[in-house]
């Protein structure tokens, strides 16, 4: 046994395997959230710049439709989660998939399901995965709103 090795629970090695697979799942979800965010904005952007009516009302709608889009773009990565618990049998037998890859990509953390011993892993590589998802969100979100204000400030102030 090796001292400087990480052991978890159960005494069962940390491998670089754990590591490699919640990278590429992780790599996958970055691909698919850097996709949808460029179609998200650029489907918005269309819609902004072609929308008539209040500013206000204007404004509203395109950061509801951001945060829908970015929610269903969020709700798609979790489905990768959960297909990859699947494929991997990284979670005891019975348990719901999608629930446990909500609880881990939204870093809820409960509690009641944990990965199989030798995927231990597996959950906290997911909830960094969605840490970083929804930082990226939150930013995508405050560039629409402000694109959005000086778009409408620009027609406001045009002759």
């Amino acid at each position: 046994m090796d001292p400087g090795r990480p052991r978890p629970a159960g005494g069962r090695a940390i491998t670089p395997f754990q590591l490699l697979v919640g990278s590429a799942v992780s790599a996958i979800n970055i691909a698919i959230h850097s996709l949808w965010t460029v179609a998200a904005i650029g489907l918005l952007r269309n819609v902004a710049l072609s929308a008539a009516g209040r500013a206000g009302l204007q404004l509203s709608g395109v950061m509801v439709a951001t945060a829908l889009a970015l929610m269903l773009a969020h709700t798609l990565e979790i489905v990768v989660w959960s297909l990859a618990y699947w494929v991997l049998g990284a979670a005891p037998a019975g348990s719901n998939l999608l629930y446990f890859a909500f609880v881990n990509y939204t870093t809820l953390g409960y509690g009641d399901v944990i990965p199989v011993k030798q995927w231990l892993l597996i959950g906290p590589m997911a909830a960094m995965n969605g840490i970083l998802m929804f930082g990226w969100s939150t930013a995508v979100l405050f560039e629409v709103l402000q694109k959005t204000i000086e778009r409408q400030t620009a027609l406001t102030k045009s002759p």
